[in-house]
């Protein structure tokens, strides 16, 4: 496997980051590797044993020109600062993919770094593989993601609670910079290394900000517009990241971090799945407010570059920051119509679908399966949907269509691009990783992941098990952070 790797991290102050290696794991074995995500990268595992894989994306052998460096960043977690830093990562290095994309591949679970914390800096085989499925289905869903490339059992046990076997995951990201490594050079080191740090930050990931007449401004807007379509596109599956830390919000806008995150079933936006979040902090309907909290940390990192008078530079930030409501607004409520097949909205389209949110909320119908029953009513027979209200929800609806010049056709077209039949259901997510863990089979898992990389197909009527939101035994209120 030839690597085509940079460093570029290596050029930043050397405060940002620390050289270590993996520890070196007994007995590595290939569990999953992701074939099309290699290829995309220009990884070619031709004429290569899965036991070779396995010695590189366990950590045991580094690749030719490999870094393996921790990065340090800071981060606000439950709304309250720490140190913080990569403590059971390692960035292998920046793969240049063959049409020139640079993408961090980075080893997750690989031992203890210097920002450990007294942590062990493992991770169990369940929670990588956790991690590896949402992600995937993440990014077939056609949301910015950071995604997996592989995951190795390291033949180590690993302690939560209960012995667990360890395992490494192999994660592809277009950086790993956090909202949190700006909270840290504003918190630790100079201005002049914010400076250099935010010009290497614009330069590798909108470079075209670097003509603007305010770069750290203009990258502040650019972030604030990348994330409200993220957030945006989180509503429109239902995806709870569960903990809507800092240091958990990259600046590439990508999806990072799977920990206790979930899918929702009954629509209800106060809904958790965070064993901490006790108050609700990052239910599903907080989180628009909650990235706005987190852009603004964000911006009073960037003040010194906004503006050398800082009465200035916050008046700038402040304007820059205030256009989020709005621009949320207008891009949540153009999906949530989308959602019932109207591309142009309205405020009788909003209220429309709100009242179909209201009702669903009233009858704790499912959130996915609701607008798949709009789409497709042969595949979704819930008796439910006999209910009166809804049945003249429908009619309302099916007559506005009718009202703005909107086909069947049409609307349905729509409907299948902005709604999945398929979601990575909490409880068939925790069935499958069970059914690995305990006979190390993984078929099942394998037949769950190629579902779910076809999110949106519903010619397969055979997979409504997967449709099915849980029973009552079958609930997982609650999912945990892998450390």
């Amino acid at each position: 496997m030839k690597f085509n790797f940079d460093n570029t991290y290596l050029s930043l102050p050397g405060e940002l980051f620390t050289v270590c290696r993996p520890t070196t794991v007994s007995q590595p074995q290939l569990v999953t590797f992701n074939d099309s995500l290699a290829n995309q990268l220009g990884l070619s595992t031709a004429n290569m044993q899965p036991d070779e894989l396995a010695s590189i994306f366990s950590g045991n052998v580094l690749p030719k020109g490999a870094a393996s460096l921790a990065q340090a960043y800071s981060g606000h977690q439950f709304g309250h600062f720490a140190r913080l830093g990569d403590g059971r990562a390692l960035l292998l290095g920046e793969q240049i993919t063959r049409d020139g994309r640079r993408f961090d591949l980075q080893l997750k679970g690989s031992g203890p770094t210097p920002y450990s914390r007294r942590g062990d800096g493992l991770a169990t085989l369940s929670a990588m593989l956790r991690e590896y499925l949402i992600s995937e289905a993440m990014y077939a869903l056609g949301i910015p993601t950071t995604r997996s490339l592989a995951v190795v059992v390291t033949g180590e046990a690993v302690y939560r609670g209960q012995i667990q076997p360890g395992a490494v995951l192999t994660r592809v990201a277009e950086s790993h910079i956090r909202v949190g490594t700006f909270e840290h050079i504003s918190q630790f080191s100079s201005v002049e290394t914010l400076k250099v740090f935010t010009e290497y930050v614009i330069k590798r990931h909108y470079p075209e900000l670097l003509q603007t007449e305010n770069p750290a401004l203009s990258f502040l807007r650019k972030v604030i517009e990348k994330q409200t379509d993220l957030i945006v596109n989180w509503m429109r599956v239902g995806f709870i990241h569960g903990v809507m830390n800092t240091d958990n919000m990259a600046v590439s806008s990508e999806t990072i971090d799977y920990g206790p995150c979930a899918f929702m079933n009954a629509y209800k936006p106060e809904t958790v799945f965070s064993s901490i979040d006790t108050g609700g902090r990052y239910a599903f309907g907080n989180q628009p407010e909650m990235a706005l909290w987190n852009l603004t940390r964000l911006a009073e990192s960037l003040l010194p570059l906004i503006d050398t008078d800082i009465k200035k530079a916050i008046a700038k930030a402040e304007d820059v920051l205030n256009s989020f409501q709005n621009l949320f607004e207008q891009k949540y409520h153009k999906m949530l119509v989308a959602k019932i097949g109207i591309e142009h909205t309205d405020e009788s389209d909003i209220l429309l679908v709100n009242n179909l949110l209201g009702w669903m909320y009233e009858h704790n119908a499912d959130y996915t399966n609701t607008f798949v029953r709009l789409m497709y009513p042969e595949i979704i027979q819930d008796k439910i949907y006999s209910d009166e209200a809804f049945l003249k929800w429908e009619n309302d609806w099916k007559l506005r269509l009718h009202q703005k010049g909107i086909t069947e056709q049409a609307a349905l077209k729509l409907m299948q691009q902005t709604n999945p039949v398929y979601i990575p259901r909490n409880h068939k997510v925790e069935e499958m990783l069970k059914k690995v863990t305990e006979t190390g089979k993984l078929a099942d898992f394998q037949k769950f992941n190629n579902l779910l990389s076809n999110p949106y197909a519903a010619s397969n009527f055979e997979t409504a098990f997967i449709q099915a939101p849980a029973m009552a035994d079958e609930l997982v209120y609650k999912t945990y952070c892998g450390t």
